[in-house]
């Protein structure tokens, strides 16, 4: 199992890196070409999500990125310190009423990593959340001589 880790200051102009990153380590992994748009645009918008997180927060903490390339399988783990509602639960004072709409933002970011992940898993509480994303591989091509 092959793992690479990214961590970046919680700034909107990491994100371009993050996504490039992960497009090119899933490619060495052997995640079809066809799929790696979705991978950019799912790592693209996780990432978003946790900056957007930090910086509304006010943390300073590292936005942190893995990249785990396994036997069948290549998944992409984005981690924020932030502390937040279990997705699809409001907390106090979020949601509809909410001036600035982040709980529903939140929600919306979520929904289009599913819509473009069909292998997708978050996790939030107190002390950050966790957005795992996981595709197949296809084994590299064996070469006769």
């Amino acid at each position: 199992m092959a793992t690479v880790e990214l961590r970046f200051s919680a700034l909107p102009e990491h994100v371009r890196t993050a996504r490039l990153v992960a497009a090119a380590v899933a490619r060495r992994a052997g995640v079809d070409e066809a799929v790696l748009d979705e991978v950019r645009l799912a790592v693209g918008e996780a990432c978003t999500r946790a900056v957007g997180l930090h910086q509304t927060v006010g943390i300073s903490a590292p936005v942190k990125v893995l990249l785990i390339e396994e036997e069948k399988q290549f998944s992409i783990e984005v981690g924020d310190e932030a502390p937040h509602a279990v997705p699809g639960e409001h907390a106090p004072g979020a949601g509809p009423g909410d001036p600035d709409g982040e709980a529903d933002e939140d929600e919306m970011g979520l929904a289009v990593i599913s819509g473009l992940v069909d292998d997708v898993e978050v996790s939030a509480g107190e002390h950050g959340g966790l957005i795992k994303m996981t595709w197949p591989t296809t084994p590299p091509p064996t070469i006769l001589v």
